[in-house]
């Protein structure tokens, strides 16, 4: 195959309407000479020849569906892809490949890769393709469907390896598979599009579906989000209690409702952050006496 014809090209054959009434008129023109002239030798040699030529015609009957295409072969040589869709007729001797151009959908079993950390995470995607150049994917790969699948798998891999599950471990990770969001989708719909060019498909949508921590390190992982999460809640409750302490202390100082020498305060302090800081309902302590008893 020259240079010249290492792309796709389009073609568009003649109907198979018209060779269909043609092949149809030489079965009855031979039906006719059998009938009429059967007892002139040359004359049924010519219909013999009419029939078989007219059975020769009928393999290059060719149906395209819509979205779909069918690559032509000629001897080893690429003559060109119809797109068209519709009934043709072609060259009886050329090699049909039909080749879908919808729209496909691949949702990948989730495997088990290690993130950028090394923590072993199980990732799945959701992939919509469909094929773009017809040329390639017939030619420049052997099964474009398994290459779809082994392209997938590898572009996983890569990407899990570019991010963190998550930025506990790393805390300069500004963007993680947990959290990355339509940055992450990109870059995978990225990746895939470079491994996927050489086989002419086009990537229409790339989505994380599946992405959890290996069960062998799930349960610590777990315990370990919990206990973040709570001493996250138990800063912002410290802060908001310091807070309103010190508001408290600031609206008696203004308003001279109670005069409060260091030791007083910090005692107002101390029961005022057990209070508020505590995950249980407080008790009170009714005092009969004085202050100072």
């Amino acid at each position: 195959m020259t240079a010249q014809q290492q792309h796709e090209k389009f073609i568009r054959p003649i109907t198979g309407y018209l060779m269909l009434t043609l092949i149809m008129a030489m079965i009855a023109g031979f039906i006719f000479s059998v009938v009429k002239f059967n007892h002139l030798t040359w004359l049924m040699i010519l219909a013999g020849i009419d029939l078989l030529l007219a059975i020769g015609l009928m393999p290059g009957f060719l149906v395209v569906n819509p979205n779909e295409s069918s690559v032509l072969v000629l001897f080893g040589e690429y003559k060109g892809t119809v797109t068209l869709n519709g009934f043709f007729w072609v060259n009886p001797f050329y090699t049909r490949k039909k080749i879908s151009l919808r729209a496909r959908n691949l949702n990948s079993d989730p495997i088990k890769v290690n993130d950028k950390i090394g923590n072993p995470i199980m990732i799945g995607i959701v992939l919509v393709w469909k094929v773009r150049d017809t040329f390639k994917a017939a030619f420049e790969v052997d099964d474009y469907i398994h290459y779809v699948e082994i392209q997938s798998e590898a572009a996983i891999r890569k990407l899990a390896g570019h991010y963190p599950y998550d930025n506990f471990d790393d805390a300069e990770a500004e963007i993680c598979l947990r959290s990355g969001g339509e940055e992450v989708n990109h870059q995978l719909e990225t990746e895939l599009t470079e491994r996927l060019e050489r086989a002419g498909i086009e990537i229409i949508e790339a989505r994380i579906s599946y992405l959890a921590y290996s069960s062998e390190i799930a349960g610590a992982m777990l315990r370990r989000q919990q206990a973040t999460a709570i001493i996250a809640a138990r800063i912002k409750i410290v802060q908001g209690a310091v807070s309103m302490v010190e508001m408290a202390l600031e609206q008696l100082s203004v308003k001279n409702l109670i005069d409060l020498d260091e030791d007083k305060k910090a005692t107002m302090v101390s029961n005022l952050m057990v209070v508020l800081c505590s995950d249980k309902d407080a008790s009170p302590v009714i005092n009969t006496g004085t202050l100072h008893q």
